[in-house]
This record gives structure tokens, C-alpha cells and sequence, in this order.
């Protein structure tokens, strides 16, 4: 059984499965393997657009597979080649986070990895590093501080407890929460929305927002307005009248 599933429910979208429903999708050495390649093939593929990345079974992720961890200490070495979050990031298009159950430690930093998080009813976050005796090696103590603020942060890695999904929305961990069964679906729905951008535009927006928002607010307005100037440069009237339409549509709620 292949513990990473690809489905492609058109050419432009790709939904990456965590496949170890028993074991709560833990990340054993052969899953981070068989993700790092599903990201790459998926980055690879000039039609895919964009990943949504969720869990089979009940959880998301439990993070790295303990288990495994007990035989096996150098799994906690530096990866490399096998860094799950290092392959997220690599992928050029949005990664849409639907996160149907725990995700848990490693697990929380792949969600944290993603781009739009959405999560189902059944969510739950929880970092237990501390509890575990483990340092986080894949953004978890700087990514989370950043979107919930250092103080909830601090709560959550010092004491190891689970925050739902609705806490986790009044946060602002995640986008918004919905139904299990609507899940997928919603994802979905929001990837057909990502994909009335301009061709070209969603990778190249997304690396905007991503190297500005690790930068100074300075620095980033000085980067967003060279591109600006370097790319718009080259627009022509004829296309941006093309899609304004479609654009107005939309506004309507056409």
C-alpha cells in the first residue's frame, strides 16, 4: 500500500493523501520519501497548478512516527532529500492545507508549511516537542509564533495541550472551519477560485507574499514595487481588458 496517495481531480489540482490511517498518518521514513517525491512529481507536472494537501482516516498527521523513533534514533538526523516541509515549500503553487483531524507536531508543522489552511470540525493542533523531548527542526517554533502571536505560541509548545478547531480559527490559526463531509469539497472549491488567475500569476504572487512577509516591512515594499515595475511593464491593454469581465462577474456574485 503506497502511505502517500495522489488523486487528480482535474489536470491543474493535485490532492496529496497521507495514507497511514492506522498509525494516525505518522511520518516513517518511507512516507517522507514517498511525499518529497508526490510534491516533486507534482511540481514537475507544468499543468498542476495547485496542491491540497490532507490526511486518510481520522487524523491528519501525529508528526513523526514514534514508534519508529524508538528503534531508530537517526530518524531525527537532518533529512535532507526526505524533509516533508522543505517539499511543501518547494512546490511553486499554492498548498492548501484541508486538515481533517490532529495534527500533531511534525504534523502541525506541515500544516504550518501550507499556504490557506482549512480545517474540519474534528481538527486539532497540539505541538509536543517539550513533552516528547525533541527540538522542532521544520518552522514549528517561529512559523506558529508569527500567525497566532508569541504569547498563544508560547502556550501551546510550553505546555503540549490541544487547541479545536474553532480556537483555532478565533486565533487566526487557520482560514475558517467547516464540516467534515464539506471539507474536500471546500478546498476544492476555493482551488477553482485560485484558478481564474491570470496564467502565471498565482506561483508568482505567492512567492511575493512569502519573501515579503519574512523580510521588513521596508524592504518588502522596495521588492513588491521593483517587481512591480519590472513586470507590468510587459501587460498588455488587450489582456487585462480580456479578463476584466470575468473579474466584474465575480464582483456581482456571477
Amino acid at each position: 500500500m503506497q502511505t502517500v496517495e495522489i488523486d487528480r481531480p482535474s489536470p491543474e489540482i493535485a490532492v496529496v493523501r497521507l495514507n497511514r490511517p492506522a498509525a494516525m498518518n505518522a511520518l516513517s521514513m518511507r512516507m517522507r520519501q514517498e511525499f518529497v517525491q508526490c510534491m516533486a512529481d507534482a511540481e514537475a507536472d507544468p499543468d498542476c497548478r495547485i496542491v491540497i494537501l490532507t490526511g486518510a482516516g481520522k487524523a491528519f498527521c501525529a508528526g513523526l512516527d514514534l514508534a519508529e523513533l524508538g528503534e531508530n534514533a537517526e530518524a531525527l538526523l537532518p533529512m535532507g532529500a526526505d524533509d516533508p516541509v522543505a517539499a511543501v515549500e518547494c512546490f511553486s503553487g499554492p498548498v492548501i492545507a484541508a486538515i481533517n483531524g490532529a495534527a500533531v507536531t511534525g504534523g502541525f508543522e506541515l500544516v504550518l508549511a501550507c499556504d490557506v489552511l482549512i480545517a474540519s470540525e474534528r481538527a486539532r493542533f497540539a505541538d509536543t516537542h517539550a513533552q516528547v523531548g525533541v527540538m522542532p527542526g521544520w518552522g514549528l517554533s517561529q512559523r506558529l509564533s508569527r500567525a497566532v502571536g508569541v504569547y498563544r505560541a508560547k502556550e501551546m509548545s510550553l505546555t503540549g495541550r490541544f487547541v479545536n478547531a474553532l480556537e483555532a480559527e478565533r486565533w487566526g490559526l487557520v482560514n475558517r472551519v467547516v464540516a467534515p463531509d464539506d471539507l474536500l469539497p471546500s478546498a476544492l472549491e476555493l482551488a477553482k477560485m485560485m484558478l481564474a488567475a491570470a496564467p502565471g500569476m498565482l506561483a508568482r504572487y505567492k512567492n511575493l507574499i512569502t519573501q515579503g512577509f519574512g523580510d521588513t516591512l521596508a524592504s518588502a515594499l522596495a521588492e513588491e514595487k521593483r517587481r512591480a515595475d519590472d513586470f507590468n511593464h510587459g501587460v498588455e491593454s488587450d489582456a487585462i481588458a480580456g479578463r476584466r469581465d470575468a473579474v466584474q462577474a465575480r464582483g456581482r456574485g456571477g
